[in-house]
């Protein structure tokens, strides 16, 4: 019996494992969104086109949509000369699903330091939440579409699903 449980143990240790297991496809995203980090943290978005399609689109923070690469290019660019100029993002986790062979969504969760908006606003330090859209050209997984929002801690603790029965 003792043998048995053992097994068993084993056994689904040994499947959980394995279902974590991310592919290289999944892994050739992460990739992506880390050259996606380093263009933020080196404020220089001058290396896009190795990293998003060229109607990639994005939806920002605060409700602007940028509807190519060129509009998503100039709008980071644009910021980064200004309010994020000295501001850095922390990459905390990725989590990926693949959706068809050629389409993969991420969710990268990140940490973005403290800044100033244009309007005077000062924005403490918080965790950040990027739905991403990937898709793969050639050999290589492109972002084409992409929508970061705020991750509000205290809103966190009403979140249904944490009451939901398992």
């Amino acid at each position: 019996m003792k043998r048995l449980i053992i097994s068993v143990l084993f056994l689904t240790c040994t499947i959980s494992g394995f279902s974590q297991v991310k592919s290289a496809d999944e892994i050739a995203v992460e990739k992506q969104i880390d050259a996606l980090l380093v263009s933020w943290n080196n404020h220089n978005y001058a290396d896009i086109a190795n990293y998003a399609t060229e109607d990639c689109d994005w939806v920002n923070i605060v409700g602007m949509w940028w509807k190519n690469r060129k509009e998503v290019q100039f709008a980071h660019q644009t910021f980064h000369e200004g309010m994020f100029k000295n501001v850095n993002l922390v990459k905390k986790a990725v989590h990926t699903r693949i959706i068809a062979k050629d389409v993969i969504v991420a969710h990268l969760e990140q940490r973005i330091g403290a800044y100033i908006s244009p309007s005077g606003t000062v924005f403490p330090e918080a965790d950040n939440l990027t739905l991403m859209i990937y898709v793969k050209k050639g050999e290589k997984w492109l972002l084409t579409a992409a929508e970061n929002v705020v991750v509000v801690e205290q809103a966190q603790k009403s979140n249904p699903i944490n009451k939901m029965p398992k």
